[in-house]
């Protein structure tokens, strides 16, 4: 069911980093991978129950950013017939919820599987919701100061420059918008997972920002592009925090989250932050 609204020619501005000898394009890459999470049955993948709808039609409204955790309702406001923008959010968990409540959702997601199961959801709860497949790092079809809220899951570790994210993020949101972003604490990429997995215990040996791209060996990075496993990036805190703040935004919320089994006993492993566009 088709939304209307004002996009622009995509301009393709971001250059996708190429790897491996055959010169594959990191985006296509991820995208093929997250393709497969959603044939797998990941978490992420697994669109919203009847219950959850009904309970959104009756303004619950209850998503997720981060693994457990539900976003405070007050952090979204009033968003009846408002112009949400789910970003890097398929899967058909918070654009269905958004749309169940009476906002105008458009998704954008690299992963057109993943869109999928936004448009089975629309489609079996009779939800308007637009799909657009695309690059998180470039909204060039989205005009400038249209959105009203942009709900941003955990997902920019799929990517290796974020600071394009919130600059984009702030240019198409109105002004007295808001950006909800989920994000991965990076001390979960500073650990060595295949020692931690075999040994139970954590062994710190990664720097920050980090790239498995860089630190993988070749035979490993082949074995992930054969099983089509997303590559990951952990991106430091400044990046992820300061960088919404040098794109302009003004963070005015905060909460952390578990999710991770063998570092929950020490820390919390995720972060989801409210920044907003001032009026």
């Amino acid at each position: 069911m088709p939304l209307n609204f004002p996009v622009l020619l995509p301009k393709n501005k971001i250059q996708q980093k190429e790897f491996g000898g055959a010169g594959m394009k990191l985006l296509e890459h991820n995208r093929m991978a997250w393709n497969h999470e959603v044939k797998i049955g990941n978490q992420w993948t697994i669109p919203v129950s009847n219950e959850q709808i009904q309970e959104a039609k009756k303004g619950l409204i209850k998503i997720v950013l981060t693994p457990f955790k539900v976003v405070p309702k007050e952090w979204m406001g009033d968003i009846l017939n408002k112009n949400v923008l789910c970003l890097a959010s398929g899967g058909g968990q918070q654009g269905p919820i958004l749309a169940a409540a009476g906002s105008n959702v458009t998704v954008f997601d690299n992963s057109d599987k993943q869109l999928e199961q936004d448009n089975k959801a629309a489609l079996k709860y009779h939800l308007k919701i637009k799909t657009i497949k695309g690059n998180m790092q470039d909204l060039s079809i989205f005009s400038d100061n249209y959105f009203d809220l942009i709900i941003h899951p955990v997902s920019n570790c799929f990517i290796d420059d974020i600071k394009p994210v919130w600059r984009e993020a702030y240019r198409v949101l109105k002004k007295n918008g808001k950006l909800l972003s989920g994000f991965t604490n990076p001390i979960v990429y500073m650990i060595n997972w295949d020692r931690a997995e075999k040994e139970k215990k954590c062994f710190i040996e990664n720097t920050i920002p980090y790239s498995d791209l860089k630190s993988f060996s070749n035979v490993k990075k082949k074995e992930y592009i054969e099983n089509m496993e997303p590559f990951e990036f952990g991106h430091s805190l400044t990046d992820q925090i300061d960088g919404q703040i040098e794109a302009g935004f003004i963070i005015s919320g905060f909460y952390e989250d578990k999710g991770e089994e063998l570092l929950d006993k020490f820390t919390s492993t995720f972060i989801v932050t409210k920044a907003e566009k001032a009026g």
